[in-house]
């Protein structure tokens, strides 16, 4: 542990498994104090009991990111269990892939708000502590989804590439006061939620996806930067994929 992100405190949306988890335990490696948030109340616990193991500091809320008073409480209680905000990752997110003719409005909705309003609602109340401070870094994790149109994925496309689109408007935003915003686009992980509807585990193991801890280790580069520097998007896909 180098200590780069001492005193800093990160708040990571679905934290339970995956990408959250590993980013956790990566930004708990360089020091950061942790507020996590996700539906599972056992997995919140086994996470804070692993960040402590790894000599960190975590505080949970259960719940679901969609809600907007989870977004509240889960500020304030950064603010009030660390004394800041220094960073957020906008990690939540559900997939259905799906053609659009088989896709209702019922899952339109369900892929949208826990893609997009997720992120809106803790952008939201964690700006305003952000701007406060003078500083603060912000990063959505969207997918290589959100750069290419891909057949089957109509409405998911949709969600992540308006988690680009706020990242870049924001970026511009809140720039002037400090504060730093990106995207990083991974192509498929290795998570529960590349299963998503429509893929199966076994087809998830046998690929060359990306692990959780791939994409874990570009959020704490982005995390880590030079004060002068801000990363506004990263690209991210498997050294496994096709060259055609």
């Amino acid at each position: 542990m180098s200590g780069k992100l001492s005193g800093k405190t990160a708040l990571i949306t679905g934290a339970s498994a995956g990408i959250g988890w590993a980013s956790a335990l990566a930004l708990t490696g360089e020091g950061a104090n942790l507020v996590v948030t996700a539906r599972r109340q056992e997995r919140l616990a086994e996470l804070e009991a692993a960040v402590q193991s790894a000599g960190g500091k975590a505080v949970s809320l259960l719940g679901d990111a969609k809600e907007e008073d989870l977004a509240r409480r889960a500020v304030d209680l950064a603010v009030q269990t660390f004394g800041s905000l220094d960073i957020l990752v906008n990690n939540v997110g559900i997939g259905n892939y799906k053609n659009i003719v088989e896709t209702s409005a019922e899952e339109y909705d369900a892929m949208m708000d826990t893609n997009m309003r997720s992120t809106f609602l803790f952008t939201r109340y964690a700006v305003p502590v952000m701007i406060t401070q003078g500083s603060g870094t912000i990063l959505m994790i969207s997918s290589m989804a959100g750069v290419y149109g891909f057949g089957g994925e109509a409405v998911y496309c949709a969600t992540k590439f308006a988690q680009v689109g706020f990242a870049q408007a924001l970026d511009k935003e809140l720039r002037p006061h400090g504060i730093k915003v990106g995207a990083i686009c991974p192509g498929g992980v290795k998570t529960e939620f590349a299963l998503g509807k429509g893929r199966t585990e076994e087809s998830v193991a046998a690929s060359g996806m990306l692990d959780p801890d791939d994409v874990a280790g570009v959020v704490l580069m982005a995390c880590t930067q030079s004060p002068r520097s801000r990363i506004i998007e990263v690209q991210m896909r498997t050294m496994d994929e096709a060259l055609t």
